[in-house]
């Protein structure tokens, strides 16, 4: 049926969502020809055909192109969109080329996805003009930036990806209460959030990094390969009940530098603790060169998580033993063990955890690179 046919019969539709399935038929993603446009979704031609005699009563559009289409010609569909679809309240973009001219601002609009596509807008100036009342943004793998800055007052979630190296990054949100952002070196990164409670920053490194107090901030999950120095610019934060940290593999030789204390120096108020495979073997390294410095004890942690290597039993199980006598509260501990360390070796080391610390409640299981953690058994 005929697009125009079909949203004759459909005049009442609230939400429209368009996407090239995986599976083309009897042809292959090869077989396309990228100078066609039969799979062109978010052509302006296309959406004409359809979007006008709806568009007053939509609430919500989704549109995943088909990028070997898609990627090289620059579509107008945002202005198309913004002109045609006054009540819109949620709007889901991938896999495209779009152009800002011609965008009208889109004050009813609460969520925004934009995903795996090219934005002419280097600075998300139009973005933040014509989206005022924007409450969640994705922006996933969105190239085209220079010096990006988000400056959105009603903000509340955020999603942000960002594969280049743009120079800066600036997220200006006051009703922030939930960031993930993922980037890779940034000259500068500021951040001034002063609601946030949920942050989760995955980042090599800033030269120049700005950031506000986080007076509310519950939850952070820090990645970095400078994991040290970036705790360091949180200062001594006593907010921050959760907290899991990781330093993802590199190829350089860096020395280890993130340490237990140092861990607490920067949160003393932890309740639950969860340690990525490259944080645990840090801390594991220097406490088999220096041992564990003397410090408070950590009365408030209740939980540890941990993806452990195990490299040497005597000395992980030496490492373990010296954590839970600085954490006298602690009642639960999850370890993950690397599978290829053996279900044999894995299952003694936790058996003689648990005969070692009967007081507390062990939970075990296995880890791998790429794939979802294997839980062998529950809290015991």
């Amino acid at each position: 049926m005929p697009s125009q046919d079909l949203v004759r019969s459909s005049r009442s539709l609230e939400s429209v969502s368009i996407s090239v399935e995986k599976s083309l038929g009897t042809k292959s993603y090869d077989e396309v020809e990228d100078d066609d446009d039969d799979l062109y979704l978010t052509e302006p031609g296309f959406l004409n055909e359809w979007l006008p005699a709806i568009g007053g009563g939509l609430r919500s559009i989704s549109i995943s192109d088909f990028w070997s289409q898609s990627s090289w010609r620059r579509s107008d569909a945002l202005a198309l969109i913004s002109s045609l679809c006054n009540n819109l309240l949620e709007l889901e973009l991938k896999n495209t080329w779009l152009s800002v001219d011609g965008l009208n601002p889109m004050p009813k609009l609460t969520n925004l996805t934009l995903e795996f596509l090219r934005l002419d807008d280097e600075d998300l100036n139009k973005v933040n003009e014509c989206f005022p009342g924007l409450q969640v943004l994705n922006l996933i793998g969105v190239g085209g930036l220079k010096e990006p800055k988000i400056d959105l007052k009603h903000l509340k979630i955020c999603h942000w990806t960002i594969s280049n190296a743009p120079l800066s990054l600036t997220i200006l949100a006051p009703s922030l209460v939930e960031l993930k952002l993922e980037c890779v070196k940034p000259r500068s990164l500021v951040v001034e959030t002063p609601s946030l409670s949920n942050l989760h920053l995955i980042i090599e490194k800033a030269e120049e990094f700005k950031m506000k107090d986080f007076l509310c901030l519950k939850s952070l999950q820090l990645e970095s390969w400078n994991l040290f120095s970036l705790m360091g610019k949180f200062g001594s934060s006593r907010t921050i009940k959760m907290l899991a940290v990781n330093v993802p593999k590199h190829t350089e030789s860096i020395a280890p530098t993130l340490t237990f204390e140092g861990v607490f120096d920067s949160f003393p108020n932890l309740s639950s603790l969860k340690l990525g495979p490259g944080a645990w073997s840090e801390m594991e390294a220097l406490f088999r060169s220096k041992g564990l410095e003397d410090m408070v004890g950590m009365n408030g942690l209740k939980e540890i998580s941990a993806h452990l290597l195990i490299d040497e039993v005597d000395t992980t199980l030496l490492f373990i033993s010296s954590i839970l006598k600085r954490c006298s509260n602690l009642s639960n501990m999850a370890v993950l063990v690397h599978g290829e360390v053996g279900p044999r070796i894995a299952s003694k080391f936790v058996s003689k955890c648990r005969a070692d610390w009967p007081r507390i409640r062990w939970r075990w299981g296995f880890w791998k690179e790429g794939t979802e953690d294997s839980w062998v058994s529950d809290w015991t």
